[in-house]
């Protein structure tokens, strides 16, 4: 063991402040399916960390625009390593699972050396990280898991089956709530399985949600290009994924124009994922390609132009066990941006948005494309809904009221042993 790593054991930290309360105390962030800073949340939780005195580091992987391998950036220190390519097969999947735990384990060991922490704090996916957090659970570092996505759901909804890959993932999950010793979560029913799958006592379970930031979200001009000429815009922004349902939102598309002739409504989709060739590919062999621009993923500057031109927002998340329970950025990002919203009836999609959204017949295009319609010829209720939503995040859920409770679950953490 270095000397390093020594001290960082033995030498107790400065006593906290009421402006710093984790002053000295050190963090270690891990998250793999993005880079940071591009991981908003991850980022948002880092800034906000260090905020409360913690000096943090980040292993993640690398990404466009995010390539250097080591860097500080506003008081957070970067260590990035390359990935092999998004896993597609379960091969695929051991070669990127294996890789990353390879590097986010070599590179925990030099931040113990050269920088030192208390705390490994894992941000799922994939339920694997505790394997990397594991070997400083031995020498008595500790363990925060961050709870982002229900992995066991998430593979019963993109391969309709459940079988020996799902057991596993119940597995891996089951785990890493064993070895957490706080338990972030993004919503109350990601609590619920904290709770009653992982079976952590409730007093070490906390909801953080993905507020956003209302310091970052600025309205923009509208710009007329966004609509190609037609009178209405409708915005999404999000991963274009298979369970994003993007394959209902091309459906309601060609509903509304071959079957209710509705040729005035523009489509503007930003962000990018492994099914986005694919729904390009789709959206032209329906017919839709001047009807759905595919932005791919933007600078701030073009998603807040798109969405401050939209008349309304969609999220086309398909109703299944994951999309059911788990909350969507997207929708969050609607609401502070005064947009009313149309999605599917999913439950924790209908606790975020309230009144601010229509709810459409679970997976039917045909009524999504209804709400739509419903939407565009009523702008005063757009506006109201707009309010509604703006109003919740402001009370509720921006991520200004989400700091305090991230600072609360570390300082319970650090009160226990």
């Amino acid at each position: 063991m270095t000397d390093a790593a020594v001290t960082s054991e033995t030498e107790q930290p400065p006593s906290p402040s009421a402006e710093k309360p984790l002053a000295g105390r050190k963090i270690l962030i891990i998250v793999e399916n993005l880079p940071v800073p591009f991981d908003r949340r991850v980022w948002q939780e880092s800034l906000a960390l260090v905020a409360a005195g913690a000096e943090v580091s980040v292993i993640c992987p690398k990404g466009k625009g995010y390539e250097a391998e080591e860097e500080d950036l506003e008081g957070v220190h970067i260590y990035r390593h390359g990935l092999p390519a998004e896993g597609d097969s379960a091969g695929g999947y051991l070669r990127e699972y294996g890789s990353a735990l390879f590097h986010e384990t070599r590179l925990a060991w030099k931040v113990l050396s050269a920088r030192g922490f208390d705390v490994v704090h894992g941000c799922n996916p994939p339920d694997l990280i505790f394997l990397a957090a594991l070997p400083f659970k031995a020498i008595g570092k500790r363990f925060v898991f961050d709870h982002h996505d229900i992995n066991p759901e998430l593979y019963e909804a993109k391969f309709n089956k459940r079988g020996f890959f799902w057991r596993l993932l119940v597995l891996f999950e089951r785990m890493t709530f064993f070895f957490a010793d706080v338990v972030i979560s993004t919503n109350e029913s990601y609590r619920r399985i904290a709770i009653e799958r992982g079976r952590k006592s409730p007093d070490r379970v906390f909801i953080v949600r993905s507020g956003p930031d209302l310091r970052r979200v600025r309205m923009a001009p509208v710009d007329p290009r966004w609509k190609k000429g037609r009178r209405y815009l409708v915005g999404f922004v999000g991963v274009i994924g298979d369970q994003e349902g993007i394959d209902l939102l091309l459906a309601a598309v060609k509903h509304l124009v071959f079957e209710m002739g509705r040729t005035d409504i523009q489509f503007v989709l930003v962000g990018d994922g492994p099914s986005r060739k694919r729904m390009e590919t789709l959206s032209v062999e329906m017919g839709l390609a001047d009807y759905v621009t595919f932005l791919g993923r933007a600078p701030d500057v073009e998603l807040f132009s798109v969405l401050s031109s939209a008349d309304i927002c969609v999220n086309p998340d398909r109703v299944n066990p994951m999309n059911n329970l788990s909350t969507m950025n997207k929708i969050l990002e609607y609401m502070a941006m005064k947009k009313a919203i149309v999605q599917f009836d999913v439950v924790e999609g209908r606790v975020s948005a309230g009144d601010a959204s229509l709810y459409a017949k679970p997976n039917d295009p045909v009524d999504f494309a209804e709400k739509i319609v419903e939407l565009l010829a009523d702008p005063q209720r757009c506006g109201r809904m707009g309010e509604i939503g703006r109003a919740r995040i402001e009370d509720e859920l921006s991520w200004s009221r989400q700091v305090p409770k991230l600072v609360k679950a570390y300082e319970t953490l650090f009160a226990r042993r």
